[in-house]
């Protein structure tokens, strides 16, 4: 990586990656549909052509001169395995990713992770908070705390979350969301408490978008959506047409999410959605064009990326 212009500029993307999962059983995980023998046929091959266009999904969200983001928050990605395999085996290599990710109790394995450029960020602290929801539902995704030095001499503190989908219906499943958005502002408050000024980015897909209950307590809390500005980063013929990160039945939806403490407001340069024409897909059922996803059902496109696109914020520091 080039680091020359790292101490005035930052880059973190979000990215829900689409059940980026191995190969290998764990017994203790409900995984057995990717395996190739499961209802998936998910084969070795299979699984490095999804690493590797996770890899390139990612890569083109660097700047116009070549230099990759310092911070990659992922979501939807089954274990630390799969997080070294895109950091050291795909074209990611030569960026020289270190990671981080958890360990959840989510009964499909799902995680989150945050890959860095150990030049620019330099952790300090890390560690795993688990989210307990009510008794009989399904447990879900743990948040990933870390705070470390940044090349401005500044400390950051990075929240990756996951929250619950809304499987059975948004009001019916928003108390699971609304568990993890609980948690987080418990652990904002308690860095506040030592650090009022803190630099804080919570990061994630919280399938829920602007407006909603999880996103407002989270802006009352002092957060600042970053995303509520976005731009599209799309070729001409298609900018107008991409309208959020993720589209369901028809309907674009922001629920991607970089926010930020009020002291990191004003060093965001720019805020965008990263469309290129690779990553999304004429949308012949709505009309419009969608995110071109990995998965059609159980069937896998070795041409597709995630169902997600990119969120992508600079920060002139």
């Amino acid at each position: 990586m080039t680091h020359l212009l790292l101490a005035t500029l930052l880059t973190l993307v979000e990215l829900n990656c689409e059940n980026l999962f191995d190969c290998e059983h764990d017994s203790l995980k409900q995984d057995t549909e990717y395996l190739p023998t499961g209802a998936r046929r998910w084969t070795p091959y299979k699984y490095w052509t999804k690493v590797r266009r996770t890899a390139s999904a990612l890569l083109a969200c660097g700047t116009d001169d070549g230099r990759m983001a310092e911070l990659i928050a992922l979501s939807e990605i089954e274990n630390d395995s799969v997080v070294r395999d895109l950091a050291r085996r795909s074209q990611l290599r030569q960026m020289g990713y270190e990671y981080l990710t958890t360990n959840s109790p989510d009964v499909r394995g799902i995680d989150v992770a945050l890959l860095y450029d150990p030049y620019s960020f330099r952790p300090l602290n890390h560690r795993t908070i688990p989210v307990r929801l009510a008794e009989g539902q399904r447990p879900t995704r743990d948040i990933l705390y870390a705070s470390g030095l940044i090349l401005s001499g500044d400390t950051l503190h990075l929240l990756v979350a996951h929250a619950s989908s809304r499987f059975g219906g948004r009001r019916s499943s928003e108390p699971g969301r609304m568990a993890t958005i609980h948690i987080l502002c418990q652990t904002i408050d308690s860095i506040r408490a030592l650090s009022p000024d803190a630099k804080i980015i919570v990061a994630g897909d919280l399938n829920d978008g602007p407006g909603s209950l999880p996103l407002k307590t989270l802006e009352e809390a002092g957060m600042i959506d970053a995303g509520n500005e976005a731009t599209v980063r799309a070729s001409e013929k298609n900018a107008p047409k991409v309208r959020g990160t993720y589209k369901y039945e028809g309907r674009w939806e922001s629920i991607d999410h970089i926010l930020v403490s009020a002291q990191l407001r004003a060093n965001i340069s720019e805020c965008f959605i990263c469309a290129p024409d690779f990553l999304i897909e004429k949308d012949s059922k709505y009309g419009g064009v969608k995110p071109k996803r990995s998965w059609n059902g159980y069937r896998f496109r070795r041409d597709g990326y995630s169902d997600h696109l990119p969120l992508v914020v600079r920060f002139s520091l």
